[in-house]
């Protein structure tokens, strides 16, 4: 059946704020403060739990019980590597040859005629060619550059498209629309969907996690937007506390811990029996789940029960690695799939190279090549690459040309490149050793199979069981869909 949905208000209660001052007198017991984080001042994030009793004696399902999907899925679990700001194809996966050859020569007119650029001035543009040597890996013959040696050796593995486009040629619209689908903030995340969908395979931790490095973030990425807000990501530390403030305090004793959340549910029970507001069933739900991930997240980021290869293969603790931060996040994403956890997003930022793109972007692939090695290979060895899809994607891709707008004597990286990118995927149903699409010789238009950002939305959700037309969700007055008006499974891709 179609987990179809109707958005439902209600008005504030009158009692929101005695509810409030009590829920407030009790933070120490309940653990609020890491509440308020996790529900965003009330906006639960989302995790399984039990059904929940009413006041009439009842019960109400919980938000996140798991679903039933439109057809039998090839994917149950989901993780999502979102290399924020613009990863080069032409450096990457996409090679070029021809750029060389034109190195310092301006675009003709016919490519540049009615195109809009971020930065770049059509007039003195110039076309920068590669440094970067290309190969052909695998029984597949894909091509990946020298700055991917370790993924290089999960070719037969993987779905390289290249001929992944969009309308969004700004950070801002192009990085909602490559994880909500839209260019305005506000509307769902993949994650949130997926969960919305089906529900969460886990009882003690959130169906939906969110772990970044880096320094530039949008919370909107990982949002619910207009869905319930249980669907919400909830976002985990790579080290230490994987929630801050969430640990109950020294002095509160298990009992009095589980006392004190009883009333609090009681209340909110009551409540629900009195307006049926389903955001409160969805706060039952998140209290309930932080009350068991005080003691199962910390054993969750503990990696000190990985062995040292494991911890080798992935770059943990890795002497010329400098902060292991990424590294630490797919080992979590595997521990996560393990354990249950629906969608896991993995955010990296950084990617914007409008200048020194041969000196910044090595580094960046530095960071990410061994551990989405490992993390493939490693989910393949414990059996779980068949039902775990993992997605590697930028927002779009970069220019044929140098960015001479910014800073015009600095004419060393590219701009954003809208028309032509790359995504990755594995597992979970993909057919591995695929390559999807092509490009002009320049790396500038589309040639063959393209693929637009909701194609590859509706092939995620196919993936997982879910017709994209079906999966909808009733807001201020129509249907919305991850898709909305466009999208089409790719079956080139499919197993």
């Amino acid at each position: 059946m179609s987990p179809l949905f109707h958005n439902n208000t209600a008005s504030i209660s009158p009692h929101v704020d005695s509810r409030r001052a009590f829920l407030t007198s009790t933070a120490g017991g309940v653990g609020l403060a890491a509440l308020a984080w996790l529900l965003n001042e009330e906006t639960v994030r989302g995790a399984k739990a039990s059904p929940v009793g009413m006041a009439d004696g009842g019960t109400h399902a919980s938000p996140l019980a798991v679903q039933a999907p439109h057809y039998t899925p090839r994917a149950t679990n989901c993780i999502f590597i979102y290399l924020f700001g613009g990863a080069s194809q032409c450096d990457m996966f996409d090679p070029k040859p021809r750029l060389n050859e034109l190195q310092g020569q301006p675009l003709p007119e016919s490519l540049t005629k009615n195109v809009r650029f971020a930065f770049v001035k059509k007039e003195t543009a110039r076309i920068m060619g590669t440094p970067r040597t290309f190969r052909r890996y695998g029984q597949c013959g894909m091509d990946m550059s020298d700055l991917l040696p370790y993924l290089s050796s999960t070719v037969d593995e993987l779905a390289l498209v290249r001929s992944m486009h969009t309308e969004a040629f700004n950070h801002a619209p192009g990085e909602t629309m490559i994880n909500t689908g839209a260019q305005l903030a506000g509307h769902p995340s993949v994650g949130a969907w997926v969960t919305y969908g089906l529900g969460s395979q886990s009882a003690n931790l959130p169906g939906y996690v969110v772990m970044l490095t880096g320094t530039r973030f949008k919370p909107y990425t990982w949002s619910n937007g207009f869905l319930p807000s249980t669907y919400q990501g909830v976002r985990f530390r790579n080290q230490g506390a994987p929630v801050l403030n969430l640990e109950t305090p020294s002095a509160i004793s298990a009992a009095m811990h589980r006392s004190q959340l009883n009333a609090v549910q009681d209340l909110n029970r009551r409540r629900y029996g009195h307006v049926g507001d389903p955001e409160i069933t969805a706060r039952i739900a998140a209290y309930e789940t932080a009350f068991r991930m005080q003691t199962t997240a910390p054993d969750l980021i503990d990696l000190s029960r990985e062995a040292p290869h494991t911890l080798q293969q992935y770059g943990v603790g890795r002497p010329d690695e400098g902060d292991d931060g990424f590294a630490r996040q797919c080992l979590l994403a595997r521990r996560m799939v393990e354990k249950g956890v629906r969608f896991v997003q993995l955010t990296n930022s950084q990617w914007d190279h409008h200048q020194d793109l041969y000196r910044d972007h090595p580094k960046m692939c530095y960071q990410v090549d061994r551990p989405i090695a490992a993390l493939i290979h490693d989910l393949k060895s414990r059996g779980l690459l068949d039902s775990t899809l993992v997605v590697i994607t930028t927002e779009f891709g970069r220019t044929a040309v140098s960015d001479n707008g910014q800073k015009p004597e600095m004419p060393n990286g590219r701009d954003h490149h809208p028309f032509a990118f790359c995504t990755l995927l594995a597992g979970g149903g993909i057919r591995g050793g695929t390559i999807l699409g092509s490009t002009d010789d320049l790396g500038w238009h589309i040639t063959e199979d393209p693929v637009h950002v909701n194609d590859l939305h509706a092939t995620i959700l196919s993936l997982f069981g879910l017709d994209h037309m079906r999966l909808t969700y009733r807001f201020q007055g129509r249907d919305f869909r991850l898709t909305d008006v466009g999208g089409n499974v790719v079956h080139k891709l499919l197993a």
